[in-house]
């Protein structure tokens, strides 16, 4: 079983968390992308239950990511920021929170991500994501890690890091993988706005 393999791949190189994706990945086969899944009672009910089968294997707790997606599932019971509430609550698990997709979903679907920044439970966020991605269209962009991260994105990370504290915060780049060089200021901007909101939640 691949949890088991991931788990015996985290006690050999101690690593301490797992994430996964609070999205679709698969159906009879492996799906090429990540689907949004339907922000429903039932829904919550199927994906804290799987959560859970995941950590009592794993034997440890896990943490869901909140996912970028371009077209909302037809049925909806409450918001994306009531879902993930739901969800986290259900399967008693952590949040992984990635602010380019709290961004691109933002631009999408013609939400305030910093209202959103507000409602997220900063008592369960354990981790961060940071990316590039390619704007479409004005009002369409595909999270493609693909290209250096934007200003309104470096933006919402210092507010993100104002608003719910610091948390490893990881540079996310899977293609048009430029030279280190190229990275390292990327990487040391992180860096940078963690060691200032640090210093300032210490002195506060």
């Amino acid at each position: 079983m691949l949890l088991k393999k991931i788990k015996a791949f985290m006690a050999t190189h101690k690593i301490p968390l797992y994430t996964e994706h609070l999205s679709y990945c698969s159906d009879d086969g492996h799906l090429y992308d990540l689907l949004p899944i339907p922000f429903t009672e039932e829904a919550v009910k199927y994906v804290a239950g799987r959560i859970r089968r995941a950590q009592d294997i794993l034997e440890q707790r896990i943490a869901v990511e909140n996912a970028s997606y371009y077209v909302a599932a037809p049925i909806a019971e409450m918001s994306e920021v009531e879902f993930i509430h739901a969800v986290l609550d259900e399967a008693d698990c952590d949040l992984h929170l990635d602010v380019n997709n709290i961004y691109v979903n933002s631009v999408n679907h013609g939400f305030d991500p910093v209202e959103f920044l507000r409602q997220m439970p900063v008592e369960r966020i354990v981790y961060m994501h940071m990316a590039g991605h390619y704007q479409e269209s004005p009002d369409l962009i595909v999270d493609t890690h693909g290209a250096d991260v934007i200003e309104p994105v470096w933006q919402l990370l210092d507010t993100t890091y104002d608003l719910l504290g610091v948390a490893p915060t990881l540079l996310e780049r899977d293609f048009n993988i430029p030279p280190l060089a190229e990275l390292v200021p990327e990487v040391a901007r992180i860096a940078s706005l963690q060691a200032k909101h640090s210093k300032n939640a210490a002195a506060a």
